[in-house]
């Protein structure tokens, strides 16, 4: 990610970002679940400019497990996409960081999520949209929770996506078990049995992360299942 030359908080300062956001709704564990996934992602995989976050050539990346988005607006504000200040405001009433992010308030932050099981669908077509305006550089990254793949709408997206073949479309699936179907030998066998490369990777170590956002899956979109502690 490019960033501004100000802009000097490493991995090690979210925890005090975090802290600046008190009061309810918080949703501690959900939060932190996303940590390291979207600090890495914003650290070393995308390509955002934080002097104009909404540049026609940049990656996207979508929150749809948007509940509990305090990670989400400490990395963006540590990557200098948001402003530390605005941290304090957090939840109150006239702050644009609401308890769930808010894509018309924020131009870093690229759709409203918090309603499970939107996320992956929006993905879907907002890369087809990209390829309609022949913009076939950008990619565009969706995180989930494993609880959201029981939402129907999620099978139609990940069948979609496999047999369009949309090689520039990355799914993280933040796993910690709290899905209540489940799925037979594994969330990656769900997406690879519709056409999908995928990756297992450890949720909390970044390199592990990193290798498995940036290895090559032509012709195909890829799924990463970043396991992390039980919920």
């Amino acid at each position: 990610m490019t960033q501004s030359p100000a802009t000097e908080y490493t991995y090690q300062d979210i925890g005090k970002l975090m802290s600046l956001m008190t009061g309810d709704e918080k949703h501690s564990f959900s939060a932190t679940s996303t940590l390291d996934v979207i600090w890495t992602l914003y650290d070393s995989v995308l390509k955002i400019d934080s002097e104009n976050p909404q540049a026609p050539d940049r990656d996207r990346f979508l929150l749809s497990k948007g509940h509990g988005p305090m990670a989400y607006y400490a990395v963006l504000a540590a990557k200098g996409l948001l402003d530390v200040e605005e941290l304090k405001n957090w939840g109150k009433f006239d702050s644009r960081l609401g308890y769930h992010p808010d894509g018309e308030l924020i131009p870093a932050v690229e759709i409203g999520t918090g309603s499970l099981g939107h996320g992956l669908g929006i993905g879907v077509g907002m890369l087809m949209g990209l390829r309609l305006r022949n913009q076939n550089d950008p990619r565009v990254f969706c995180l989930l929770g494993d609880a959201e793949l029981d939402e129907g709408s999620n099978h139609e997206a990940i069948a979609m996506a496999g047999r369009m073949g949309l090689e520039n479309l990355t799914v993280i699936v933040i796993d910690n078990g709290s899905a209540s179907l489940g799925w037979p030998d594994g969330i990656q066998t769900r997406f690879e049995n519709e056409g999908w490369s995928s990756a297992v990777v450890d949720g909390r170590d970044h390199e592990d992360i990193k290798t498995a956002l940036t290895q090559s899956h032509p012709g195909m979109p890829h799924v990463v299942v970043a396991k992390v502690e039980p919920k």
